[in-house]
């Protein structure tokens, strides 16, 4: 049980900084298994030459210290992995995702060393041994089971993932040390005792101190799929998630502009041919809420027209509802996943805004072309969808496969740089439409109409680039979204551009 729920909060310690692509999620599994694969190895051979209680709890006893002092021991290498990701420092990112993984050797490998010893310890009879060691394993099934379910479902919500940590090895060292007290003399008791000196300091420790320290920090919190922080600085409030390295909503009481790939989504109608009027934007569907930034625009600028947001994260639903002023009686907030839910909804929406990020990837599922079919089937004649795709200043290969996707169900697809980031919002239409009817659309434009999307309406004009699909178009059966942002990623490292002092594709830098 123990040896699973380090390793299931393997993925959450490490994804803070590191993220959840398919590349982490196999270096944590594949070192997992290394590290018992050693373990069971030793294990059985220690088994063998001494096979005494004594020798199997007291591994026991290390096994749960050890796994203890992970999220002690990591803490300080997480945050300087964190700073390097911030410069793009690529060597010392590898360097600390390689010693942050180190740090699990010592306790999974004394994990793995106790299945093989307890088999040794049980069999008294050879022709016992394969019932000995079916039962051992079944009862190790099990424990992994729970290890597998606790972690997700209930300890880290409700404590997080340090003491998750504390929780499963604090068990794991209580048995120990009633294994320890019986097959021990009385006067080697007191430091069986001892062994729990470590532990407890361990638990100190770990109560000390926010996960990620940041200036102006309100608030942090880690939810069953993030790690929330909210930041305020000169008065503006941020969102930050997990690795910290991108906002994901922002809210300023003085201006509802933000200078980010939000303020762009507002001009997505205006692409339709003119004339077009704020008046014909009839409700909104958003993928991605986050904390609201993109609904409050809306609201603001389109009047209190009925908006729909879905946030697979329901404690950033209640962050947005707490700090970013998201309470609007116009809002539906939806804690779900965005493409589950889409097949419970039933109205037809003038815009879709689709703008979901674990940073630096796209969910896969959400650029499919099966997905586009459904967004499609859920907007009006002249509805639209506007979705938030990341790139660099050299490689745009994801915008092109996304406008290739895109263009294979809709019949134009106009694409907006967001300037000043790594951000493109592309904007697919339910009928044939130009360029030019933005700028008719434009001159159209009512002397009462809100100031900022006139604003906006001008810096999209400004910013349009041409459509370049490729040859890529995503679906369910193959979407190789991570392996192409990865690509990108790596070319942006160690290409001329990474001098350049811009941020990873996402939103804008704190």
């Amino acid at each position: 049980m123990t040896t699973l729920a380090s390793e299931v909060s393997a993925f959450r310690l490490v994804g803070h900084i590191f993220g959840t692509s398919n590349i982490v999620w196999s270096s944590i599994i594949g070192l997992m298994l290394l590290y018992l694969s050693i373990g069971y190895y030793l294990g059985g051979r220690l088994a063998d030459k001494t096979p005494s209680p004594k020798k199997y709890f007291t591994i026991l006893c290390w096994a749960s210290i050890t796994t203890a002092f992970i999220p002690v021991i990591s803490r300080p290498v997480l945050l300087y992995a964190a700073t390097a990701l911030t410069s793009l420092n690529a060597p010392v990112v590898a360097g600390a995702f390689a010693g942050t993984m180190l740090i699990f050797a010592a306790p999974i490998t004394l994990l793995g060393c106790t299945s093989p010893f307890a088999i040794r310890l049980l069999t008294t009879n050879p022709s016992e041994a394969g019932s000995v060691a079916g039962r051992v394993y079944a009862l190790s099934t099990m424990g992994s089971i729970l290890g597998s379910f606790l972690p997700v479902l209930v300890t880290i919500p409700t404590l997080g993932t340090r003491y998750t940590y504390i929780v499963f090895s604090g068990a794991l060292l209580l048995t120990a040390l009633m294994g320890l007290w019986k097959h021990t003399s009385q006067h080697t008791h007191t430091f069986t005792l001892y062994m729990a000196v470590p532990f407890c300091l361990v638990t100190y420790l770990c109560s000390q101190g926010n996960i990620r320290p940041y200036e102006g920090l309100m608030y942090e919190k880690e939810s069953p799929y993030n790690l929330v922080q909210v930041v305020e600085r000169n008065e503006v409030r941020y969102l930050l998630l997990n690795e910290g390295q991108g906002i994901h909503s922002i809210y300023d009481p003085n201006s509802l502009y933000t200078g980010g790939s939000w303020d762009y989504f507002l001009t997505a109608p205006f692409f339709n041919p003119p004339p077009h009027q704020v008046s014909d934007v009839h409700n909104l569907l958003i993928i991605g809420l986050a904390a609201g930034t993109i609904s409050n625009q809306y609201t603001e600028i389109y009047g209190e027209i009925p908006i729909t947001g879905i946030e697979i994260d329901k404690d950033i639903i209640k962050v947005g509802n707490d700090y970013f002023a998201m309470d609007k009686p116009n809002l539906s907030a939806i804690a779900a996943d965005g493409r589950l839910y889409l097949n419970y909804l039933s109205h037809k929406y003038s815009v879709i805004a689709v703008d979901a990020y674990r940073l630096p990837y796209i969910p896969w599922h959400l650029t499919t072309k099966e997905f586009f079919l459904e967004t499609k089937s859920l907007l009006t004649p002249r509805g639209v969808l506007a979705i938030n795709v990341g790139r660099t200043s050299t490689d745009r290969r994801l915008v092109d496969a996304l406008s290739a996707t895109l263009l294979s169900v809709f019949p134009s697809v106009h694409v907006i740089d967001v300037p000043e980031t790594f951000n493109s919002i592309l904007v697919a239409t339910n009928v044939t439409t130009s360029n030019t009817n933005l700028q008719h659309n434009r001159l159209l434009l009512g002397p009462n109409s809100h100031e900022l999307l006139s604003l906006m309406l001008d810096k999209t004009i400004n910013n349009l680039v041409p459509t370049n699909p490729n040859d890529i178009i995503f679906t369910d059966d193959r979407a190789p979204v991570e392996q192409l942002t990865d690509s990108i990623l790596l070319n942006y490292i160690l290409g001329s551009d990474s001098n350049s002092d811009k941020q990873l594709p996402a939103h804008r830098d704190l």
